[in-house]
């Protein structure tokens, strides 16, 4: 990912922090010299140091076959907004976009064994919805292991981490404070969480992101 130096993230545990927010991500890979990309939800977490993502692919879709001889990609983009040059001090300027992304570069390992691929579905429903746990463990076995057979869990450490902020950086204070209160004041769940983002660069902010 190209990051000019002013809009780098090297603050692992705010770049883990913000991918376990927005850990609906997409993983890409090649096949035949051609991007194939799945959105999946990934169970974001550090072991030993290193930082690991967990998901599934539903058995039917062949990308899973890749994963484990080829480099992989998982893009963590959410929060992101248009900036009107509206908000600018001067009138040479044109719009621009500010988000945040996180690149995660590593290699597949797929998880067949059965009790494996029952802890990544149970971390699963702890990450995203604590409250189906019993429902799930009350389903019967049969049912289960139909939907096991159904998908194919793999696990990836990371070995390259590329995070970037485009948060105006560039801009006066004044200019920045112009998009801050524009954008805090929209209706977008996007545009006020970048708003969020953006005050808490600010010097002596006491603003915290909007979650």
């Amino acid at each position: 990912m190209y990051i000019p130096a002013i809009n780098m993230v090297t603050d692992k545990a705010a770049i883990v922090a913000f991918m376990q927010q927005f850990s609906f991500a997409t993983i890409v890979t090649a096949k035949n010299e051609l991007p194939v990309a799945t959105h999946l939800p990934f169970v974001v977490t550090e072991k030993g140091g290193a930082i690991v993502l967990t998901a599934h692919f539903a058995k039917a879709n062949r990308q899973w076959t890749d994963i484990e001889n080829n480099p992989v990609l998982v893009i963590f983009a959410e929060p992101h907004a248009y900036i009107s040059p509206a908000h600018y001090e001067t009138e040479l300027n044109v719009p621009t976009w500010n988000y945040i992304s996180v690149h995660a570069y590593g290699k597949g390992k797929l998880i067949t064994e059965h009790n494996a691929v029952m802890e990544v579905l149970q971390t699963t429903i702890a990450a995203y919805e604590k409250g189906y746990r019993q429902q799930w463990d009350n389903l019967p076995e049969t049912y289960k292991s139909k939907m096991m057979n159904g998908i194919i869990a793999f696990e990836m450490v990371v070995d390259d981490l590329q995070a970037k902020k485009k948060l105006s950086q560039n801009r006066t204070s004044t200019e920045k404070q112009h998009i801050i209160d524009s954008l805090s004041k929209s209706t977008d769940t996007n545009e006020k969480r970048i708003a969020g983002y953006m005050q808490e660069e600010q010097p002596d902010s006491g603003l915290h992101r909007t979650k």
